[in-house]
């Protein structure tokens, strides 16, 4: 079992039917309220940057990764296209600005050709693949056709639908298109048994359902709760709780919570729906709703880095962060007399029983989590950029990811080593840049949360879901 620090424990809280009582971090003494709130500003507008000026403006397409820009990501679209409705809000762009890079993008993915060919398609039944050529616009080498991915992308047309309510034209063809993406994909389709929801499919021969499968707490809440909204191909109802009964629950550093290592899990699905109480069967029974687990999930991600069992450079109560990112690797090396791999793309995380950590830090584990514990993660990411902005911070917010540990000269796959101060990347990644936008505008506004809740199949597939109480009371059959 993962230690516990003696002074953290006084601060935790054992399982219990309440919220639990261990608070967020402690302020730093006699802070700025002005200071928090320029950065995130600053921050924000950085980051909402990297999705209008990199996007394509003909068909929206997000790159999946800035600057090298190898293709599309259809769930960095689905983020973009809800920062559109931010960069709206907050005057970054104008709304008219917004509504028609909206417009073109909803354009673009109605209009592509559908069907079960191996190229020249953008999808099938409704579904899409998960890259995009950047010129073409339709599917990429062999990658394969997703079902969370095309959940993000939905989740972001469905907010374009709620957020653009105008009368004009331009508005009223994005409510159209938004309901007819959603309305024709067949999610039933890849409910294949009674595994799960499977994960991918690919037309070529032999390989067409993958084995994976979604089962046990994570970022796939989204999915299901889609699936379970649609007025027209409806996942059955059975498969919530079908689909809770694989969770697991554990306790991390004092903290009780489903688990799920790398943050983004914890993440995802709550850029867009509201979780605060709110509650199905399974929370029900434990006292708590989502957005508290997600909380506990965070802090004690945070515990382990104080904790640093592993050694790891820098790590502490300001500096942590672990989720899917870019690494430096694979590099192997002996750094202070320790044996070191790190490794590149890899889904880093913590929690019971699963840690995965080569000393890479991932600013948008801290970014994606502000709303849950804002004191911690607003500190962790202005100590982020007060230490390491020189070679982290840019034209566009947080570059993916760094790693202090590795400052020795070494010859690096993907960004490079700064001597003595530690690795950097040099791409910004569209689905590390989605969760730090829009959680921070919904920690500043709940615009996000706000707008969906008006959305009907959101609410449909809540209730479906058996979700109750909160802002859902007297909304569900």
């Amino acid at each position: 079992m993962v230690k516990l620090l003696p002074a953290l424990v006084a601060l935790l809280v054992a399982c219990g039917s309440a919220r639990v009582s261990a608070p967020d971090a402690p302020p730093a003494p006699s802070p700025d309220a002005a200071v928090p709130d320029a950065f995130l500003e600053d921050l924000e507008r950085r980051t909402f940057d990297w999705f209008w000026e990199t996007t394509n403006p003909a068909n929206g397409l997000v790159p999946d990764r800035w600057p090298s820009n190898p293709f599309s990501s259809i769930a960095a679209v689905g983020f973009g296209l809800t920062a559109y409705g931010v960069g709206a809000e907050r005057g970054y762009v104008t709304r008219a600005a917004a509504r028609d890079r909206v417009l073109a993008t909803l354009r673009h993915f109605w209009r592509a050709p559908q069907g079960p060919a191996a190229s020249g398609v953008i999808g099938d039944r409704g579904f899409f693949y998960h890259f995009l050529d950047n010129g073409t616009g339709l599917r990429y080498g062999t990658t394969e056709l997703s079902t969370i991915d095309t959940a993000l992308l939905m989740a972001g047309v469905l907010f374009t639908q709620s957020y653009f309510d105008g009368t004009d034209a331009a508005e009223a063809e994005i409510r159209a298109l938004a309901d007819s993406l959603y309305r024709r994909i067949e999610w039933p389709y890849f409910d294949r048994d009674e595994a799960g929801i499977t994960m991918a499919w690919r037309p070529e021969p032999g390989r067409l359902f993958g084995p994976g499968k979604w089962r046990g707490y994570n970022e796939s809440i989204i999915l299901h709760v889609l699936g379970l909204g649609s007025p027209t191909h409806p996942l059955d109802v059975e498969v919530w709780d079908r689909y809770t009964s694989t969770y697991e629950w554990g306790d991390f550093y004092g903290y009780e919570h489903l688990n799920f290592a790398p943050l983004f899990g914890h993440q995802y699905s709550h850029v867009w729906i509201d979780f605060r109480g709110i509650q199905d069967r399974y929370m029900r029974a434990r006292g708590i709703d989502y957005f508290e687990n997600s909380r506990r999930a965070t802090l004690a991600q945070r515990a382990y880095a104080v904790d640093n069992p592993d050694g790891w450079a820098a790590y502490g109560p300001d500096v942590w962060g672990l989720t899917a990112s870019d690494g430096p690797g694979p590099v192997e090396a002996v750094i202070g007399g320790v044996e070191r791999v790190f490794r590149s793309y890899w889904a880093r995380g913590a929690a019971a029983g699963d840690i995965r950590d080569d000393g890479t830090i991932v600013p948008t584990a801290a970014g994606g989590s502000v709303p849950f514990a804002p004191g911690a993660t607003i500190r962790a990411l202005m100590e982020m950029r007060a230490r390491w902005g020189e070679h982290l911070y840019g034209r566009y917010g947080f570059l993916d990811a760094f790693n202090p540990t590795l400052a020795i000269p070494v010859e690096t796959r993907r960004g490079a080593v700064v001597p003595g101060v530690g690795w950097f990347d040099d791409d910004y990644l569209g689905i590390d840049q989605g969760p730090i936008v829009l959680m921070i505008e919904n920690h500043r506004s709940g615009l996000i949360w706000e707008t969906m809740r008006e959305n009907p199949h959101i609410v449909r597939g809540l209730c479906r879901a058996g979700f109750a109480a909160g802002w859902l009371e007297g909304r569900c059959p």
